[in-house]
């Protein structure tokens, strides 16, 4: 779903409610760190924060007014363990600094689907790639989406670089949910796979 443009949303507003982008190593506390890119409003990065304190969050989002919103249900919530990114994927490791994630989730991200534009899907090889740069030996990566050519093309790009834990076709509703899959579960099923990261690969 996209984001309407906040025309009150700069820079400035988003420093005062804590959202980085300074492109400089976050000093992260002292825990596992569970990553998703491409983090939408910010439903279910929240929710899930809000359930597991003990984990440290980040949500990294390329779109300022969506980081907007994201900060807005994180001070809402009184979450202190969330920090929000605005920047491009590709960039994450400059947040990242030395620390390495356990988890990453790249949840309905979009499919390019013109072969053209395959290369900017964030599950092509060139971001695992990447990924495998900022993940923990056995950290893992959880993709959805409702796109089954783009779900089918990720099993391939996965195979050479993780390795596969579960691949489900139909995954059954949670409490963990953004507001994107909600909306696509009228329309058909949502696909998910797990995979575990494969440094040797």
């Amino acid at each position: 779903m996209r984001q309407k443009k906040l025309k009150f949303v700069d820079l400035n507003l988003i420093d005062r409610m804590g959202v980085t982008h300074d492109q400089m190593p976050i000093d992260f506390p002292d825990r596992p760190i569970h990553l998703e890119i491409g983090s939408g409003k910010g439903q279910f990065i929240t929710k899930m924060a809000a359930a597991h304190p003990k984990i440290h969050f980040v949500a990294m989002e390329v779109n300022i007014n969506v980081c907007y919103r994201i900060a807005e249900k994180k001070a809402a919530m009184g979450l202190d363990n969330l920090s929000i990114i605005l920047d491009d994927a590709s960039n994450v490791s400059l947040y990242l600094g030395k620390r390495r994630a356990q988890r990453l989730y790249l949840l309905f991200s979009d499919p390019w689907p013109k072969k053209r534009h395959h290369k900017r899907r964030l599950t092509y090889p060139t971001y695992l790639t990447l990924y495998k740069g900022i993940m923990t030996d056995d950290a893992q990566m959880v993709f959805r989406t409702d796109h089954a050519a783009f779900f089918e093309d990720s099993l391939l790009y996965m195979h050479a670089n993780a390795r596969l834990i579960d691949v489900t076709y139909d995954l059954p509703r949670s409490e963990f949910m953004t507001e994107y899959e909600e909306k696509k579960r009228q329309n058909g099923p949502i696909h998910q796979l797990i995979a575990e990261v494969n440094h040797d690969a």
